[in-house]
């Protein structure tokens, strides 16, 4: 497991201002909880209304050109040709054993561009073999892909009952109209203008609620965070996040899912 270091998301010192218990968790500091509130209570509150998680060690990934479509089905169990496009699937990448190198979430902007979110515990044995594997692919085919790792860019999930209504408040007005966030149905994504930022919204979680997962630019992250931070959004930290997806029947890798085990 590559996670010696210990590293930041952008949004650490938010943490600390709103009293968050941090701990190390996949080389980051995390926030455990907020003070205030208990473990059970942030968990309920997700359940109830909307909760608030810095998801941003996640590792988010770009991969263009003619051959990406072929690249990511080479590389996982997926049929992503006959996905559509601003689409998501949780998928697996696999090891020529059938062992699976970590999980991920992909999604499908159009045929020549994808992107992907894997998990930052496996942050070095995930970017190791996609180097690998690129530099086989585009040996071996004439249709090339390109990979850019989004460095230093924000992750923000609002999960809960109550995510949209809340979420559509902020969706600024484009062309003499609104998007309405209703249409931007479970594993679809879009890029909208939210609380002033343009940004990546893919409608889904790691909760079991419903919710929206949300990419921001480095430089937007904090003030973005703050802005949406108001009544009845809650911060919500790692031990809730744990034991909603436990809930909710989703695995963990590491715990439910390593090498060894297979699709």
């Amino acid at each position: 497991m590559g996670v010696d270091r210990v590293s930041a998301t952008g949004l650490y010192d938010f943490h600390l201002e709103n009293g968050a218990k941090m701990v190390p968790f996949a080389g980051y500091e995390m926030p455990l909880t907020y003070s205030g509130v208990g473990h059970v209570d942030s968990h309920k509150y997700v359940r109830s209304s909307v909760g608030l998680f810095d998801v941003g060690h996640m590792v988010q990934h770009f991969f263009r050109g003619a051959g990406a479509t072929g690249f990511l089905e080479w590389l996982t169990p997926s049929s992503l040709g006959s996905l559509s496009s601003h689409s998501s699937t949780l998928s697996v990448i696999l090891l020529p054993t059938g062992g699976i190198l970590d999980d991920t979430v992909i999604t499908k902007h159009s045929p020549d561009e994808y992107y992907v979110v894997t998990n930052a515990g496996r942050r070095e044995e995930d970017l190791t073999w996609f180097s690998s594997k690129l530099k086989e692919w585009n040996a071996s085919h004439s249709e090339k892909v390109e990979h850019e790792v989004l460095e230093g860019w924000g992750l923000v999930a609002l999960q809960g009952p109550k995510a949209a209504d809340y979420l559509q408040g902020f969706v600024d007005p484009s062309g003499g109209s609104t998007y309405d966030l209703k249409g931007l149905t479970f594993g679809k994504s879009a890029y909208l203008s939210i609380a002033g930022v343009q940004a990546h919204v893919a409608r889904g979680g790691y909760t079991g609620e419903d919710g929206f997962e949300i990419s921001l630019p480095p430089s937007e992250t904090v003030n973005w965070t703050r802005k949406i931070h108001k009544f009845p959004v809650q911060l919500a930290g790692l031990a809730a996040r744990d034991s909603l997806r436990l809930e909710a029947g989703l695995c963990l890798y590491g715990n439910d899912l390593d090498e060894s085990t297979t699709p």
